[in-house]
């Protein structure tokens, strides 16, 4: 029993044997505990502000939208970088953006339009972060351990959700909100250690993509030609809208249905992570994945949504949280995987850009329909209409799938890893 366990653990943690990748890790762990701290700090000020769900929509909009707009160029310019340098500098940006929001946060009634604008800078960032940071988690580790350092990395941010939730929940209500944003800018300074500390020579760095016209173009052509890559990606698109606008839906959810408060919100949210950290640790043993598992975990994800939207209370709404977050990630890690393996090498930095387009990018299209919607009728409707939306994206991705054929799928070579 103890040498099965011990063989679980080393599968399930093997990337750690890479000094790059352990260096990346530990700077992250950090960071995005301070990014949770930001993120909910925001939607928390937003809502008390102004107490309007579309509020918090448009507030979610202003964080994504420069993905829509600047993501495929973010993945170009990835593509053509020194990632490694270029993390850096997104790094120092995303920390000044905090600082900034800390300043208007220790105001006595800080204005909404600045927390607005304060937080499209943030987007911008992301824009160009997102696709370099996954990009060079596939270029850290050897290529048969892609999908365990993938599943990690997956589950460094489902833990940060953890973490992050219930310390901004602490801080706001003993202390303020301001404290939330001082503490991530700081928070940057791991991230920053981490990458300096890396050795260059070990990273695995695909040939810089060379200048010329038309290569965000040929980006979308590649993905519109390979299924693995466009069945995940538009079920993506449609899930990203309507089914993972968590950061709108659920402090509404707790606030107006559940009556409860701030810092429920933030346990509730926690609770949801442990779910999602969970579903990460578990298909980080994975040693293949296609098109079948995103799929699959698509419709898990939506039975489950609609079966959270059913809860009487906000007791019951903990353990269907559960529930929620071991559903959505297998849903995020399994298109996420196949994305980052199946992708050439050449392309990854577009392919991932434009993943985080379909996913980030699109909240500044569902965020305010759904903050409209739980103003209109009840936050319940947010839920059901997400859960919904994740049904329909699997049930077109089995008939994309299938399309032509009556064959079973078949795995896709190219992602299949080594043992």
């Amino acid at each position: 029993m103890n040498a099965r366990m011990r063989a679980a653990t080393r599968d399930t943690f093997s990337s750690f044997a890479v000094r790059n990748f352990r260096l990346f890790f530990a700077g992250q762990t950090v960071s995005q505990v301070g990014n949770w701290l930001t993120l909910i700090a925001q939607t928390l000020l937003v809502l008390k502000l102004t107490g309007s769900g579309v509020m918090v929509g448009l507030l979610t909009a202003c964080q994504f939208a420069p993905v829509l707009l600047l993501g495929a160029w973010g993945g170009l310019v990835a593509d053509r970088s020194d990632k490694r340098r270029l993390l850096i500098v997104v790094q120092i940006i995303a920390m000044a953006q905090s600082f900034a929001l800390a300043a208007l946060a220790f105001m006595d009634r800080p204005p909404v339009a600045a927390i607005f604008a304060v937080a499209a800078a943030g987007g911008l960032t992301t824009a160009f972060d997102n696709p370099a940071r996954r990009a060079i988690v596939v270029e850290m580790v050897p290529e048969e351990m892609v999908n365990n350092a993938v599943s990690l990395n997956s589950a460094l941010m489902t833990g940060s959700r953890i973490v992050g939730p219930a310390l901004a929940g602490l801080l706001i209500s003993n202390v303020g909100y301001g404290w939330c944003f001082l503490v991530d800018g700081i928070s940057y300074l791991a991230v920053l250690v981490g990458y300096g500390m890396m050795d260059g020579n070990e990273i695995r760095a695909a040939a810089p993509a060379v200048k010329g016209k038309g290569q965000v173009r040929a980006g979308l052509r590649y993905v519109r030609s390979t299924r693995d890559l466009w069945i995940p990606l538009t079920m993506m698109a449609i899930i990203g809208t309507l089914t993972f606008n968590f950061s709108v839906v659920m402090p509404l959810l707790v606030e107006r249905t559940f009556h409860g408060t701030e810092s429920d919100f933030t346990w509730l949210f926690s609770v949801l992570s442990v779910g999602s950290l969970v579903g990460a640790l578990a298909t980080a043993r994975r040693q293949q994945v296609d098109v079948r598992h995103v799929i699959g975990s698509a419709a898990a994800f939506g039975a489950s949504m609609l079966v959270f939207a059913a809860s009487p209370n906000l007791i019951s709404a903990f353990p269907l949280g559960l529930l929620v977050g071991v559903s959505s990630i297998a849903f995020m890690t399994s298109s996420t995987a196949i994305v980052q393996v199946r992708a050439d090498p050449s392309m990854r930095g577009r392919v991932l850009a434009l993943q985080a387009m379909v996913f980030l990018g699109s909240t500044p299209i569902g965020g305010p329909i759904l903050g409209w919607l739980c103003d209109w009728l009840n936050p319940r409707a947010g839920v059901i209409v997400g859960g919904a939306a994740a049904l329909v994206a699997a049930g077109w991705g089995y008939l994309a799938a299938h399309r032509g054929s009556t064959k079973p799928i078949e795995p896709a070579p190219t992602p299949t890893l080594a043992a």
